[in-house]
């Protein structure tokens, strides 16, 4: 008898224990379904464009975050971006050479979508001068100004290249041009246009051409330059 009193007590323990922790549970897990069914709530898929304030041109790989914290999107080559957000973030823009845009998405929305243009305006930069130096040392400088060899001003240089002798070796260099060649081939055309008809005299019996034969021997006209 005793020995049954005993099992039944320990029966209905263990059944008073388990509905207690049934309960518990289900009140524990209830709140958490509500909590999440409420988190569910305020998430909304946030979409949009950041286009340029001026042209309206999409701005490419722009940053598109919940400020303060570091979630969030950058936008495509089109300036689209979509993610997930809450409702009342602030939802901040920015990209290189445009300023900061803020917008708070707004808590009274009756659906789980919500889509944007966001326009961001240009933005100058303004870089400190600076400025760039050849030589390390203030003395380094003024040991190189000193020591300069100041160039020739113009007059110097025309008067170099206007020389006797350095025009002379320029026009012993120099090949015909074009109006040249066309002078000297009129010349040959109109030679064989005097003697048309008729042999060309011989000049080797002319005493005229062996003057200047002579004249042009003794004078070294005749020997090969070395250029």
């Amino acid at each position: 008898m005793k020995a049954s009193f005993i099992k039944l007590y320990s029966y209905l323990s263990g059944s008073l224990i388990g509905c207690c922790f049934i309960i518990v549970f289900s009140i524990f897990f209830s709140g958490k379904i509500v909590k999440a069914q409420n988190n569910n709530n305020n998430l909304i898929q946030f979409s949009g464009m950041v286009l340029e304030s001026d042209s309206l041109y999409p701005i490419p790989f722009a940053h598109v975050l919940i400020h303060h914290s570091k979630r969030g999107t950058i936008s495509d080559y089109y300036g689209f971006f979509s993610f997930v957000a809450e409702k009342n973030d602030t939802i901040e823009f920015s990209s290189i050479g445009y300023k900061k845009s803020y917008f708070v998405i707004p808590d009274t929305l009756s659906t789980n979508r919500y889509s944007l243009i966001q326009v961001l305006k240009n933005d100058t930069v303004m870089l400190r001068e600076v400025l760039i130096y050849p030589w390390p040392s203030k003395e380094e400088f003024k040991a190189a100004f000193l020591n300069l060899n100041i160039a020739d001003d113009d007059l110097q240089r025309a008067d170099k290249n206007l020389a006797l002798s350095e025009m002379k070796q320029r026009v012993a260099s120099m090949p015909m041009d074009g109006s040249v060649n066309y002078k000297y081939q009129m010349q040959q055309i109109q030679s064989k246009l005097y003697y048309a008809g008729q042999a060309p005299p011989i000049n080797l019996m002319n005493p005229i051409a062996w003057s200047n034969f002579i004249k042009a021997w003794k004078a070294g006209d005749l020997k090969i330059k070395n250029e």
